[in-house]
């Protein structure tokens, strides 16, 4: 699973500095034959707590796998930038987070193998959306890696607030209620104007919750075709930006700071009643609230179209002294059968459009989110998701938006001064 940059918990910088001191590549061979494998990656991709390499390895006995993560996403790629700029100190086998991955197509694709020329290129890239392919795919047609999760998104609620606030809990209404985002609003409005809803609960937790998931709804979000910004122009950034900056202005928001200690805390006390939900989402949501919350939240579709927050790629180094051996362990790992079991395991939703047709997965069920058959209800956004170009400072224009958006609830800011605010800051970062 990956979550954007600034999401994780702090490791701190220190961490990623002397793991680029010590460096994690450096494939060898030992006495025996049996050879290392070294993957450098950050979160939790979760291979190793599905048993996934303890079983390659059992298949493989040649080969040995070690694994260093960095928590920190941020962290993990300013090390690999010098890495990648150095061409030394690289793993074998790279993870590279939705974030950056812009970059690496852009400005070091030459760094990893491309898995359009490989042997097993129609095997290893045909069970894949489109869209998933596209976004790790040069101007040229290099493919610099094999998609892991994704992000897929649907709206997750909490049906005990909802009942008390007097508003319908059958997904199948809500998802018609809540069509498109003018729907959602309306219905927070109601919520916000019951005299039965919880006290000090809002509808939404933050306006960052709405924009991040309507901004990639556009044909395009931040960037042009060519990964150049265009926040200005973009029809995805307009839109979100109107339907988020209506809901901070009217106080349908707690306006929290998502992935904060007071957000995380909100799971608890109920603090909100709905969150733009991507599949991996499911599991954050689970361990902030804990077993107790059980049965109280549920999911529903996502408001207008189809949209996705999250997922990653693993990379084979050009570097690497195994390479085909790197090859042979990425698409294994990446295969729709090992897709499936990742899901299975840990939610992490697959990139893989058979994975994701597998009845395992389609027709999963989760107890925790009121029997909500979250299989189908991802399954059916990751088949409707169409590429949307990225580019290389999305997360920081993202971020710009949304502490924009924040100083709205906060500050009585006008939502156009935000946004002529957020556009300055851009330009900066952009500019620099």
């Amino acid at each position: 699973m990956s979550v954007p940059t600034t999401r994780r918990a702090a490791l701190g910088a220190a961490l990623a500095v002397s793991l680029l001191a010590a460096g994690c590549g450096g494939s060898d061979t030992a006495d025996d034959g049996t050879i290392t494998l070294n993957l450098g990656l950050f979160g939790t991709f979760g291979y190793e707590e599905a048993g996934l390499y303890d079983e390659y390895m059992r298949l493989n006995p040649d080969v040995r796998i070690v694994e260093e993560s960095v928590e920190r996403s941020a962290d993990y790629y300013r090390a690999l930038q010098t890495r990648l700029v150095a061409n030394s100190g690289l793993a074998d086998i790279q993870g590279i987070e939705i974030g950056f991955v812009a970059d690496i197509v852009a400005n070091h694709a030459d760094r990893f193998v491309d898995f359009a020329a490989t042997g097993n290129a129609d095997e290893s890239l045909g069970h894949y959306y489109d869209w998933k392919v596209e976004e790790a795919t040069t101007a040229d047609g290099r493919v610099i890696g094999l998609g892991t999760d994704a992000g897929p998104e649907a709206m997750c609620f909490r049906r005990d607030l909802f009942e008390q606030a007097g508003l319908p809990t059958d997904r199948a209404e809500l998802g018609a209620l809540w069509a498109d985002w003018d729907g959602y609003l309306e219905l927070g409005r109601r919520y916000e104007a019951s005299p039965t809803k919880p006290e000090g609960s809002a509808f939404v937790d933050s306006p960052a919750s709405l924009f991040s998931a309507a901004v990639y709804q556009g044909q395009t979000a931040y960037d042009d075709e060519d990964g150049n910004p265009i926040p200005e122009t973009s029809d995805g950034v307009a839109t979100a930006w109107q339907h988020a900056s209506t809901a901070a202005d009217e106080g349908l928001t707690a306006n929290l700071t998502q992935f904060g200690d007071e957000w995380n805390s909100a799971f608890v006390n109920g603090a909100f009643a709905t969150i733009s939900c991507p599949a991996w989402m499911l599991g954050y949501i689970t361990t902030q609230a804990g077993p107790e919350a059980s049965g109280t939240w549920d999911v529903a579709p996502l408001p207008g179209q189809a949209s996705n927050w999250g997922g990653a790629w693993l990379g084979v180094t050009e570097a690497s002294e195994h390479r085909e051996e790197a090859i042979a362990l990425v698409e294994w790992l990446t295969a729709p059968e090992q897709q499936v079991r990742m899901f299975t395991d840990s939610q992490h939703f697959p990139s893989s459009q058979v994975a994701a047709e597998d009845p395992a997965v389609s027709g999963a069920t989760s107890e925790y989110f009121s029997g909500a058959p979250i299989g189908q209800l991802f399954a059916d956004s990751a088949a409707n998701l169409r590429f949307t170009p990225i580019g290389p400072f999305d997360t920081q224009i993202q971020e710009a938006f949304t502490e924009a958006l924040s100083t709205i609830e906060t500050d009585g800011r006008a939502p156009d001064e935000a946004f002529d605010a957020a556009l300055a800051e851009i330009e900066q970062i952009v500019g620099g």
